[in-house]
């Protein structure tokens, strides 16, 4: 099998040889910038050098724009050693500290109103832009059809695009105050990302769609229940059919904080894996597959562990070795890793991961 096949395989339940060895958080789309001082190129020659399968984070994005698009340049408005402010085509304007791990905030979101939202939709929604597509869009169908590992179709959340957007706080208050600005704006866009998709795959065949949604602290959904099923669960619905009809099988949705009550109405909307997991905010992976056996699971390993050396690491490794036996699990790390975190925990922590998963089999 390849990492392509062991993927989706592992995903849905079905018997693999063994789950793929992914970076999942890491590699070349998020390197500790001491380990780029440390080790010059090390970004770049990462995946070769600790084994890792597939490419970018396991699992690949084709680079079709399925956002806003003709935004144009973000201009830099204030800049000095320490941070740096921006405003972009949208209308947000945002803070960035430099030299941080979490490093900016936004200080003025694009929608505030109806009227931004109507400019937006009107001027940056529109799914025949041709310039959504790379290019070089040609040689990548080329390319991908010989691939051997997953690629996604992506959509930015149906709760993420909107708080995005709004920001989470005005976000809750509109769910109240003007529902309708709500759903047209969930509607709208998952209806421009159908139509994207659909040309997509007229020239390719997808493995998975991912919904970015981070729409949960440490306590749990940022909405309640009936609102996740009134404004989400009939776009979920909605990815779900389409899904089916282009014979995607996996639907992965991306979400921080403590994601186990979410994930019940994730999987009745439709949705078939979810990741990270975090281990901070509480989620309990073992749990969480015991209670829903169709679930797939992507992530799941306490990152922290890597800033408390080799012993907090081999503990960790039986618990990612326990839980690929229940299968339907492919373990990482369950965020990007810290400036805490030397390249040598890094790298004994997947050092010591791709030994477990090369001798250890789902149902074993």
């Amino acid at each position: 099998m390849n990492t392509r096949e062991r993927f989706v395989r592992t995903l849905r339940g079905q018997d693999v040889d063994r789950v793929p060895f992914i970076k999942v958080f890491g590699g070349d789309n998020a390197i500790v910038p001491a380990w780029e001082a440390e080790r010059p190129g090390i970004g770049k020659e990462i995946d070769a050098l600790l084994g890792f399968e597939g490419t970018y984070r396991g699992w690949a994005q084709p680079g079709v724009n399925v956002g806003l698009s003709g935004l144009g340049p973000s201009e830099r408005i204030e800049d000095d050693e320490r941070h740096a402010i921006w405003r972009h085509g949208d209308g947000s304007v945002t803070w960035e500290q430099k030299g941080a791990d979490f490093h900016g905030r936004v200080l003025e979101w694009a929608v505030k109103d109806r009227n931004d939202w109507e400019r937006l939709r009107t001027h940056h929604l529109d799914a025949a832009d041709p310039g959504r597509f790379p290019a070089d869009w040609a040689d990548r169908v080329r390319r991908y059809a010989a691939r051997d590992y997953p690629l996604q179709l992506t959509h930015g959340g149906v709760y993420g695009f909107a708080r995005n957007l709004m920001g989470d706080e005005a976000l809750a208050y509109a769910f109240y105050d003007d529902p309708g600005l709500v759903h047209d704006i969930m509607d709208s866009y998952t209806d421009m990302a159908i139509q994207v998709w659909s040309k997509m795959c007229a020239d390719v065949e997808f493995d998975l769609i991912e919904c970015w949604e981070d729409m949960a602290s440490k306590n749990g959904s940022i909405i309640s229940p009936a609102t996740f099923r009134e404004f989400m669960t009939p776009n979920y619905q909605r990815i779900a059919q389409f899904a089916r009809q282009n014979g995607i099988a996996i639907i992965l949705v991306d979400s921080d904080g403590n994601i186990m009550e979410l994930t019940d109405l994730m999987l009745e909307a439709g949705v078939t894996a979810l990741y990270p997991y975090e281990v901070q905010a509480g989620n309990d992976v073992a749990r969480a597959l015991d209670r829903f056996p169709t679930l797939g699971v992507i992530g799941g390993l306490d990152k922290q562990v890597m800033a408390r050396g080799k012993a907090a690491i081999d503990k960790e490794m039986e618990k990612a070795r326990c839980l690929i036996r229940k299968g339907r699990f492919i373990p990482g790390p369950d965020h990007f890793v810290l400036s805490d975190v030397t390249f040598a925990n890094y790298r004994y922590f997947m050092e010591r991961l791709r030994e477990v998963v090369m001798a250890t089999s789902p149902g074993s």
